[in-house]
């Protein structure tokens, strides 16, 4: 079976979109634009390659695709953002607290 053409990987059954600069622009966009930054570094999934979550002083959050585990931690590090391991510490609870803040409007 031949390999799609275009930024789309294989991943067993699944396809998910390749990281690009659009995302990059983005997370760098969100952590210039807010206070109080986190970094959460998710790793690939059967449905998602490697995620950067990041999660601003209120909870307000932006989860983008990036190129590897270590690609995350140097965006962040290279922006002054504390990173962590997802899978290590979970999510915060001021993530949580924001998104149930965003349904009850």
């Amino acid at each position: 079976m031949s390999r799609p053409s275009g930024d789309r990987r294989g991943t067993g059954s699944t396809r998910v979109r390749a990281a690009d600069r659009d995302d990059e622009q983005h997370l760098l966009d969100f952590v210039t634009s807010r206070r109080g930054v986190e970094g959460f570094v998710e790793p690939r999934t059967a449905v998602s390659d490697v995620t950067l979550l990041l999660v601003a002083h209120d909870g307000e959050w932006t989860r983008r695709r990036v190129p590897s585990v270590q690609w995350a931690h140097k965006f962040a590090n290279k922006h002054q953002v504390p990173s962590y391991d997802a899978a290590v510490v979970g999510i915060p609870q001021r993530m949580r607290e924001y998104n149930r803040r965003q349904k009850e409007r």
